[in-house]
């Protein structure tokens, strides 16, 4: 991944439709899309977030690789949880490593590593670890569909704790 699309990720604001500029019969858009990257060094990108929960956006449309999916990683530690909330897009949960279960509108769903979860546009959810270890999802959306679709809403219910969990102060995920 270049410095220069790095930095076009973080000074960017969320875009999720770019806009095409020049030729109508796309040309210069094809060239430019098969020149990006086949292939993305996930280690390169860090985790952010923590002490209990942390995230990776590996894919995103505004950095102009693709305008119709959204993935990141998610590492949930041991005994915790994501935090409460929904949002107007499907999202499909593969679990990694770990197991634990997640509710949908009060209603649970367990999971264990190599499982993947369906988690249904519109309804509030979380995500727990009751492994020994932390639990890692990949997480993909068609976010960017449903926000061009005007399905905007997305809201925090509950945030994710944020105090240290004692046994694993300073932990950062690895890929």
């Amino acid at each position: 991944m270049s410095e220069k699309v790095l930095e076009a990720w973080e000074t960017k604001g969320r875009v999720y439709v770019r806009g095409l500029d020049g030729d109508y019969d796309l040309k210069e858009e094809r060239r430019r899309i098969r020149a990006l990257p086949r292939v993305l060094k996930t280690s390169q990108i860090p985790f952010k977030g923590g002490p209990r929960m942390f995230n990776k956006v590996i894919l995103d449309p505004k950095y102009g690789g693709t305008q119709t999916i959204y993935l990141h990683m998610k590492v949930i530690l041991p005994g915790t949880e994501s935090q409460l909330h929904g949002h107007q897009n499907d999202a499909l949960l593969y679990i990694l490593d770990g197991s634990g279960f997640s509710t949908e509108d009060g209603v649970r769903y367990d999971w264990k590593a190599g499982d993947m979860v369906i988690v249904q546009a519109g309804v509030v959810h979380q995500h727990f670890c009751t492994s020994e270890v932390p639990a890692r999802i990949l997480i993909i959306k068609s976010k960017s569909l449903a926000m061009f679709a005007n399905l905007t809403f997305q809201g925090l219910v509950t945030p994710a704790n944020k105090e240290s969990l004692p046994g694993w102060e300073g932990y950062k995920p690895e890929d």
